[in-house]
């Protein structure tokens, strides 16, 4: 991911500098949904940021927001994570961290390096190099 320093909340000039950092254009649609995002560090899935976004009074279409999800994530905007086929959570936090989540709850939170003990990077073929990582540990009550 093409990290930034973020404080959060985003205003909305920083949402609109952050798109244009990324080659995003900055339509009226991506810079609500963005800002939304933004506010805090969270991990959110299309249907929690279509629900924020137009509780908040903006009119965006589920297609807009699942399209609008795509590009940030593939333009490094946001960070995508993979739960399993129905579960896909977009997460704001730009600093390099692992995921936990509890199967019970739904809940995915942040674990850091520091309290991680980290294996060794596995042997790769030659003229290969691992440029991300992720790790999301599942959970479940005992």
């Amino acid at each position: 991911m093409n990290t930034l320093n973020i404080t959060f909340p985003l205003e909305r000039s920083e949402v609109v500098s952050m798109l244009q950092h990324f080659k995003i254009s900055p339509t009226r649609q991506r810079v609500e949904i963005a800002e939304f995002l933004f506010q805090r560090p969270q991990h959110l899935s299309a249907e929690k940021i279509l629900d924020g976004v137009t509780r908040e009074g903006n009119r965006v279409s589920r297609a807009t927001v699942y399209n609008t999800m795509g590009l940030f994530s593939n333009k490094g905007v946001v960070r995508e994570v993979l739960i399993d086929r129905e579960r896909v959570f977009y997460d704001s936090n730009p600093e390099v961290h692992q995921h936990l989540y509890n199967i019970d709850t739904g809940e995915l939170t942040d674990v850091y390096d520091a309290e991680v003990e980290m294996v060794a990077e596995p042997e790769l073929p030659e003229g290969l190099k691992i440029i991300d990582t992720d790790i999301v540990y599942k959970v479940t009550a005992r």
